[in-house]
C-alpha cells in the first residue's frame, strides 16, 4: 500500500496532468482514482487547494515568502481569468505552488503511525491533560513536533484534551477538519462516513467549509454530501471504553461494524439488510456468544464459515 506521502505526490502529478488541455489519458486517471478512496481525497484536497491558492499563498507567512514570490504571476493569472481556473500553465504553477508549500510544511512534521487490531484498545498521552484512547480497527497518525495534532484515517478515538485558545488541537478526518473547543469528545470513521460525539466543551466541525459546532450531548453525522446534527446522552460518548456500545436507529451495517471492531469477531451485515437497531449492550458476553446479538437487539443472526452476518428479523 502507498505511503500518504506517495499519495499525495501522486495526486498532485495527475493535477498537473489534468490541468493540460492536451491531456487525454482520462482511462489511467480513472483507474488511479478508483484503486483506493485515498487516492480520490488526496485528488479532491489538491483541486481544493488549487482552488483557495491565492488564499494559501496570502496566509502561507513570511517563512514561505520565496515559494509565494516564485508563482505569484501564475497565481495572479489564474483569478484574472474568466474562465475555468484548471487551465495550462498556470494551474501547473498554482499546483506546484500547493505541492511546495504542503512539502516545507512536511519537512516541519515528524509523524508516526499508531494503529490497534480489531478487538483493541490503546490509549496515547500527547502531553498533560491530553489522551487519546484507540477503539478496535482504528489508525491515527501523530506529530512528535506538535502534540496538538492528530489524523484519524479509520476507525474511532475518544480525544480528551487540554484546551488552548491560542493554539487549538485539530484533528484531521478525510478531508475535514475538527477543531477543539475545551473538550472530550469521540470520533469515529468508517465506510458509514464520519461522526463526532461531544460530552464537554464543544468541538468545530469543518471550520473552512460548513463550519458547524458541535456542543456536549451533541452528535454529528456526516457523509460526503451531507450532515446532520442530533442529541446523544452524555455518558454514552466513548462508552466503548467500559465495555458497552448503544445504537440509535442505526443501520445493520453500522451495527456490524461496530460490533467487529469492538470485539474482533467477524459480524457482517446480510447483503441487502435495512432497517434501524437501537438497544444498549455490554461487549464482553459477544465474545463467549456471538449470536447472542440477536435476541439483544432483535436481530437474525446467522453463522456462516468464521463470519457471523446479522440482519433484521
Amino acid at each position: 500500500m502507498a505511503s500518504d506521502g506517495t499519495i499525495q505526490e501522486q495526486a498532485l502529478d495527475w493535477a498537473v496532468r489534468a490541468g493540460d488541455p492536451a491531456f487525454a489519458d482520462w482511462e489511467a486517471f480513472t483507474l488511479w482514482l478508483e484503486a483506493d478512496p485515498a487516492h480520490a481525497r488526496a485528488y479532491d484536497e489538491v483541486t481544493a487547494a488549487v482552488t483557495d491558492a491565492a488564499g494559501l499563498a496570502a496566509a502561507s507567512g513570511p517563512a514561505n515568502d520565496d515559494i509565494v514570490e516564485e508563482y505569484a504571476p501564475a497565481l495572479q493569472a489564474a483569478h484574472a481569468g474568466s474562465g475555468p481556473m484548471w487551465l495550462g500553465g498556470a494551474v501547473a504553477a498554482c499546483v506546484a505552488l500547493v505541492g511546495a508549500v504542503w512539502m516545507f510544511q512536511g519537512e516541519r512534521r515528524d509523524l508516526y503511525t499508531v494503529e490497534t487490531a480489531l478487538g483493541e484498545t490503546r490509549a496515547v498521552t500527547l502531553d498533560a491533560g491530553t489522551r487519546i484512547e484507540l477503539a478496535g480497527g482504528t489508525t491515527v497518525v501523530f506529530d512528535r513536533r506538535d502534540h496538538r495534532f492528530a489524523q484519524l484515517d479509520k476507525g474511532q478515538a475518544l480525544f480528551t484534551v487540554r484546551h488552548d485558545e491560542a493554539n487549538p488541537f485539530a484533528v484531521r478526518v478525510g478531508d475535514k477538519q475538527l477543531v477543539d473547543i475545551g473538550t472530550v469528545f469521540d470520533v469515529r470513521h468508517d465506510d458509514e462516513g464520519l461522526s463526532v460525539a461531544v460530552s464537554e466543551g464543544a468541538v468545530q466541525f469543518d471550520p473552512s467549509g460548513a463550519d458547524v459546532r458541535v456542543s456536549p450531548g451533541e452528535v454529528l453525522r456526516s457523509t460526503a454530501a451531507t450532515y446532520s446534527v442530533s442529541k446523544i446522552a452524555p455518558a454514552q460518548v466513548g462508552e466503548w471504553r467500559e465495555g458497552r456500545l448503544t445504537f440509535e436507529a442505526a443501520s445493520p451495517a453500522e451495527v456490524a461494524a461496530q460490533l467487529k471492531r469492538a470485539t474482533g469477531i467477524d459480524y457482517a451485515a446480510a447483503p441487502g439488510g435495512s432497517g434501524a437497531v437501537s438497544g444498549s449492550i455490554l461487549i464482553a458476553p459477544l465474545r463467549k456468544d456471538p449470536a447472542a446479538i440477536g435476541p439483544l437487539l432483535g436481530l437474525s443472526v446467522e453463522a456462516q464459515a468464521n463470519r457471523w452476518v446479522i440482519g433484521a428479523r
